[in-house]
């Protein structure tokens, strides 16, 4: 089995950036869930056009819900069948329908 493919420093530090960012907007898109700046079917629509937002994971997305915590999270994906490894971009449509009935949104 190969390994990664080795980066030259410049290539390093790039994607070490675009890593950040990534991060950040991540955080930033939590954070308005958490301050309910957003709702949960408004991330839902923009993850589909928003790579940032689709790559993210559902368990933190749930736990990021005000008055949702870890144990209520898992609990809520356990219920509707989705893995704790899933992202939104790959939920379904009857999984999307279920969170936000669950959710109240």
């Amino acid at each position: 089995m190969a390994g990664p493919p080795q980066l030259t420093a410049e290539q390093r530090q790039k994607a070490l950036e675009k890593a950040g960012e990534v991060r950040k907007r991540r955080a930033e898109v939590k954070a308005k869930l958490k301050m309910r700046s957003i709702s949960l079917s408004d991330l839902l629509q923009q993850a589909e056009t928003d790579d940032v937002v689709a790559g993210t994971k559902v368990l933190a997305v749930l736990e990021s819900l005000p008055g949702m915590g870890k144990v209520r999270a898992r609990k809520m994906m356990d219920e509707v069948g989705i893995a704790d490894s899933r992202r939104i971009r790959g939920l379904g449509d009857q999984q999307r329908a279920s969170l936000l009935e669950r959710c109240g949104d």
